[in-house]
């Protein structure tokens, strides 16, 4: 069976800790599809995506890390399995595209909301000053949130407006979910800032990537195979 690369951003200014905490995730996927190698890579390491392409040989899928489709899914990871010389390499759609990571996003935060009076949501994403579709996304989610939740929803970006920094009147009764996939610096401390700049006030989740279930999601999204979109990503609106 075609083996399996597991690839993230990673953190340039530190890349060891990323690194190692998405090798154990990839090794929770591997235990989820017995008989395939998987192994995992970050942009942030030199080297790594090509030493682990040259470790696993031709035919196999690359899974992203990423939370929307864009120049990293379709120019990005391309041409660096053509500068690695990867023969018959695919890259799959991303983690942030997949309906069933949406579906846990809902069933998450129905989770976190049990006890709450009057909950609110704030859907804290990265977004993208250069391309639309990082938000679509984001939007996407928010709407399916309070179409499956009845609860409003609130969107706040890291690198487009409205900034989470500029999001204002979320009380105590406010559940914060962070649309990233693992505990980076904009995790770990750009959301936080914002999130005190803002007054925030309510309870900010650990990120969607981290949950235990994402590992299940991705050996599925594995074993379907849908490559990522060939032109514009499938959430962009207009």
């Amino acid at each position: 069976m075609p083996p399996v690369l597991i690839v993230a951003h990673g953190q340039p200014s530190d890349p060891a800790p990323a690194a190692a905490e998405l090798a154990h995730f990839a090794a929770r996927v591997a235990d989820l599809l017995p008989g395939r190698r998987v192994a995992a890579a970050t942009l942030a390491e030199p080297g790594a995506m090509a030493q682990a392409l040259a470790d696993l040989g031709p035919g196999g899928v690359v899974f992203p890390m990423f939370m929307a489709g864009g120049w990293f899914t379709r120019v990005h990871l391309p041409a660096k399995l053509r500068e690695a010389g990867a023969q018959g390499w695919r890259v799959l759609e991303p983690l942030g595209c997949l309906p069933a990571l949406h579906d846990l996003a809902v069933q998450v935060l129905a989770e976190a909301v049990v006890g709450l009076a009057a909950p609110q949501v704030l859907l804290a994403a990265h977004g993208s000053f250069k391309s639309p579709v990082p938000s679509d996304i984001a939007h996407h989610l928010a709407d399916k949130i309070t179409a499956a939740l009845g609860l409003p929803v609130v969107t706040g970006f890291i690198e487009q407006d409205p900034t989470l920094a500029e999001i204002a009147g979320l009380g105590p009764q406010a559940v914060c979910l962070p649309f990233f996939a693992a505990s980076g610096g904009h995790v770990l401390h750009d959301i936080p800032a914002a999130l005190t700049a803002a007054g925030y006030q309510g309870r900010v989740l650990p990120p969607l990537g981290l949950d235990p279930r994402v590992a299940a999601l991705v050996a599925a999204a594995v074993q379907a195979g849908h490559p990522v979109c060939a032109a514009e990503c499938r959430y962009r609106k207009g």
